[in-house]
């Protein structure tokens, strides 16, 4: 039998959710104690009487904001003609239809995740506008006549700030959590990154200041992230999420390096420093909505990952005293430090003065610098993956976890020393880049070494190791890129990688002698 069309838009129900007489429905899906915080909508196709027609409703519900069980129910109502089979009981079938395209994607990401992005973007923030400097410094210092010992010096005044929040940063995000700590970071960098132009413009003292200034916002980011994820993260997923996090600073670079070059040579090396510094903005106004220090104080975290993330926590007893004479009286405590500075130096020079290398030895232009210096950062993501991999499968088919932190680190030094002394005998820029790439690339096996031993030799002290290390490594930073600077003045290039590699070479020496993969603080 034939239905003329009929189609019509009606609220069905309002206020409450549960009705007072249950209609008679059978469900291909049963849906007591379905929840969901988002509009849903199903389809229900009436047979009435013995008419061949039936009616399908396109019933769409949405919770109400303000009571706990209130909402909303309405339907679009179309009837057609159908076939309906004449035997079985006069009923009402229910078919759960896709979620419709509106409902945010969000909604449903885990939240955890959402978290582990906002702080893989913001180290992604962080190293894009750390790394400018070395991209912009090449029309800077040829506009305002700087000599290579004020490059130096200038670049070196970002670690000025950067070592004085180490220690400061863990402790504030202990206090106050990491939310509030790693906004303010970007805030404070993000603010320093846009005055660069302004205070390079005042005089030299300005920019050193402002310099600083940036390496305090980024000095906190690292045990901000840190406090934050302990919290966020199950140890199942912790090694995945730190992971993520930690590329985003590789590929900070790789993103300043590539795109720095075509901002200075379309609008002037400021709009290097005003385009990367306002970025920032927008993130904090996701942080600020998005974000909270730990799982109990968001408002908005489903009871299910709340439960999964608190369940699958492990609780250690906080450090209450902190035992310095015993710390410090470990060979592999002292090993750790002066790894972690070898490492650095090498590392940080790299970092600073390769887009000044290429275009003054290489003859490379400004663009293809920028472009160019990409490479060795693809090549250190790679590795550090790979290492990672690599490590665990040997630990996996029973070498001893010493072994293979020494193992990996003597890959981490050794590699980068001998392709940088190979740089003094290529005759060819494609092989010097290639050089410089593999240094990178074997560089990153430090990942499974040094940097994977903080929790190997002393878990409840990691933090505070990682501390003491990491102050180390950036007092490399800041003496190897101004004596990169003194050296050039007085030198060559070939003396700057020298004591790189002599440097690489004392680290091989310490590590291997002194290191251990056994526990030795409990």
């Amino acid at each position: 039998m034939n239905c003329s069309f009929m189609s019509a838009r009606a609220p069905l129900y309002s206020s409450s959710l549960t009705p007072k007489a249950p209609p008679d429905v059978s469900s291909q899906k049963k849906f007591s104690g379905y929840k969901h915080r988002c509009p849903f909508h199903f389809r229900i196709r009436v047979r009435i009487s013995s008419r061949e027609c039936c009616s399908v409703f396109r019933v769409s519900a949405l919770p109400s904001s303000g009571k706990r069980g209130g909402g909303k129910v309405w339907a679009d109502v179309k009837s057609k003609p159908c076939d309906i089979p004449s035997s079985g009981p006069d009923s009402v079938k229910l078919e759960e239809e896709e979620l419709d395209s509106s409902v945010a994607w969000l909604d449903r990401f885990p939240k955890r995740w959402v978290i582990v992005v906002l702080c893989f973007s913001a180290f992604l923030l962080c190293n894009m506008d750390r790394v400018n400097m070395s991209i912009a410094i090449l029309p800077m210092s040829a506009e305002f006549n700087w000599n290579p010992a004020t490059v130096g010096l200038i670049q070196s005044s970002f670690f000025w700030g950067y070592l004085l929040t180490q220690v400061a940063g863990g402790i504030w995000a202990d206090t106050v959590g990491g939310k509030l700590v790693l906004g303010f970071g970007v805030v404070w960098w993000s603010i320093a990154t846009a005055l660069t132009p302004i205070a390079a413009k005042l005089g030299l003292p300005f920019l050193l200041v402002v310099r600083a200034f940036m390496g305090i916002g980024e000095g906190v980011a690292m045990p901000a992230m840190n406090n934050i994820l302990s919290k966020w993260v199950p140890v199942a997923e912790r090694s995945r999420s730190l992971a993520l996090v930690y590329s985003g600073m590789y590929l900070g670079s790789v993103t300043g390096l590539a795109f720095s070059p075509f901002l200075i040579h379309q609008f002037g090396w400021p709009s290097v420093f005003y385009s990367f510094g306002s970025l920032g903005t927008v993130w904090v106004s996701v942080w600020l909505s998005k974000a909270y220090s730990s799982p109990l104080e968001d408002p908005e975290l489903l009871p299910e990952e709340k439960k999964l993330i608190l369940t699958n926590s492990v609780s250690k007893e906080p450090v209450k005293t902190i035992p310095w004479g015993l710390i410090l009286s470990k060979p592999p405590v002292w090993a750790l430090i002066v790894s972690h500075f070898c490492h650095n130096w090498g590392t940080f020079i790299l970092l600073t003065w390769m887009p000044t290398y290429y275009n003054q030895v290489l003859k490379f232009n400004l663009t293809e610098s920028g472009l160019i210096c990409v490479l060795p950062w693809l090549t250190m993501a790679f590795s550090a993956n790979l290492g990672g991999w690599i490590a665990d499968t040997l630990v996996s088919k029973g070498l001893s976890v010493t072994r293979v932190r020494k193992i990996m680190q003597t890959i981490g030094f050794l590699g980068p020393a001998f392709f940088l002394t190979q740089l003094s005998h290529v005759n060819s820029p494609a092989m010097a880049v290639l050089c410089m790439a593999c240094s990178q690339g074997t560089d990153a096996f430090s990942q499974s070494g040094l940097y994977s031993n903080h929790q190997d030799i002393a878990p409840r002290y990691s933090g505070i190791l990682l501390g003491l290390s990491n102050t180390a490594g950036v007092l490399a930073g800041v003496f190897g890129t101004a004596a990169t600077g003194y050296i050039l003045q007085h030198g060559s290039w070939d003396d700057v990688f020298k004591v790189s590699v002599g440097l690489y070479l004392v680290g091989t020496v310490v590590w291997n002698l002194f290191s251990t993969g056994e526990k030795i603080l409990d």
